[in-house]
């Protein structure tokens, strides 16, 4: 009997797979993006150092982070703290989720904020 693996499990083996090739600079930051079921979190990343420029979070603005607006807010908060930082391009994580519902909607909001992907 063959046992599937659980959808975290298949997530994570998506996320190292992609890991390879992505990487964050300071000058371009890698834009990682963890989801729950009720928040969800994001984080611009300078891989080279291993240090955190920029965080938001659905937790941290008081809002839904389990719908598609919520997402949409934490897109355009992190947009509005890079720019603040003076980061205007970045490479996009999915995190190993579908481009899809939260995940798209926050990277379009950042996008219409300001940042280049």
């Amino acid at each position: 009997m063959i046992k599937k693996e659980s959808s975290n499990v298949a997530r994570l083996r998506r996320h190292a797979r992609v890991r390879k090739s992505i990487s964050g600079t300071k000058e371009m930051p890698r834009l990682s993006v963890f989801r729950s079921n009720k928040e969800i979190y994001v984080q611009a990343i300078d891989d080279e150092n291993g240090v955190t420029l920029v965080s938001s979070s659905s937790k941290n603005l008081k809002v839904n982070g389990g719908n598609i607006e919520g997402a949409k807010a934490v897109g355009k908060d992190i947009a509005e703290k890079c720019k603040s930082k003076k980061i205007t391009k970045v490479v996009f994580d999915r995190g190993g989720y579908l481009y899809h519902g939260r995940v798209a909607a926050l990277a379009d909001a950042a996008r219409e904020s300001g940042l280049e992907f």
